[in-house]
């Protein structure tokens, strides 16, 4: 039975704010296509501190979910990630009460950088906390499972591999710090489009290496490690109908990145640099063509920050 908001349970009227950190893929791997349509895939995901900021307010006076968000363009109602979190908790936890969240965008949307699946696991967590749930991380990831494929990942950040469609997480922990500088081009990449081109270009599915399947039975690595085995299947497809996202990865290279990769299926392209002067420095360097979005950001080491 729904309980409503006249009942009494300890509940926050404070706002509680959550950061919403964007994810970096280190390793993708696309595999076979599953019975259900999706496809299985491997991958070891990192956190940035390119964050979003996610506010959520409780209040007892109405019973709705009111989202607001700082980008225009962005919906805020049920087809919102953020707000259809907000409703699955509620279910979940059979309660009827105001959720009121305001949503503070700066990762770029359509990037390959996760932002929507941040911003519900974000609204997932502050919501355990508002509402005083007391939800396991595996809780909570249940919830966010059926909202989209990484979404579990952000409830076992700040690194893991990732495995099946996105529900599969084991966290490792990858030992030292690295900076990490992003450049977005400005336009995003169909998801759909990208498994689709992978899909009709390549004959057979290559099998996931040795060294990635013994990673991921590793509960500790180092960015080393890490970085040797880095790569992106999706990135021949994507850089055959994007050359100018090659030509960013060979400049970061350039620029004296360990490693640069497309993340997820773009159109954002990463570099690692070994500390924050060379990220930088790096930034730097993009910063002079006005089309690219570029940020320097440091690999997370802990999970979501929550502040109330």
């Amino acid at each position: 039975m729904t309980k409503d908001s006249s009942e009494s349970f300890v509940a926050s009227s404070s706002p509680i704010t959550v950061f919403a950190p964007a994810k970096i893929n280190l390793v993708l791997r696309i595999l076979d296509r599953r019975t259900d349509g999706f496809h299985n895939l491997w991958s070891l995901m990192q956190t940035v501190r390119l964050e979003d900021e996610v506010v959520i307010r409780i209040n007892r006076e109405h019973a709705d979910i009111r989202l607001q968000c700082d980008v225009p363009s962005l919906s805020v109602d049920h087809t919102n990630l953020v707000y259809r979190a907000a409703e699955a908790v509620l279910r979940r936890c059979e309660r009827r009460i105001g959720v009121e969240i305001v949503l503070a965008k700066r990762i770029p949307m359509g990037a390959g950088l996760g932002g929507g699946s941040s911003d519900a696991a974000a609204t997932i967590v502050g919501l355990d906390r508002a509402l005083n749930l007391g939800w396991s991380s595996a809780d909570m990831a249940q919830v966010g499972q059926a909202l989209g494929s990484d979404v579990p990942f952000f409830f076992c950040a700040p690194s893991a591999v990732v495995t099946g469609r996105g529900e599969q997480v084991h966290p490792v922990r990858i030992a030292g710090n690295r900076w990490v500088v992003l450049v977005n081009p400005g336009f995003s990449v169909e998801t759909k489009w990208a498994y689709q081109e992978l899909s009709s270009s390549r004959a057979q599915v290559r099998p996931l290496s040795d060294i990635h399947a013994a990673l991921g039975r590793e509960s500790g690595i180092s960015w080393e490690q890490a970085l040797e085995v880095a790569e992106n299947d999706f990135e021949a497809p994507v850089f055959r109908a994007h050359p100018s996202l090659q030509e960013i990865k060979q400049a970061l290279m350039a620029q004296g990145a360990e490693a640069a990769l497309l993340s997820g299926s773009g159109a954002t392209v990463f570099g690692i640099f070994r500390n924050e002067g060379e990220a930088r420095q790096a930034q730097a360097h993009f910063q002079t063509q006005p089309r690219l979005k570029v940020f320097a950001a440091v690999a997370l080491s802990g999970p979501l920050i929550v502040k109330s």
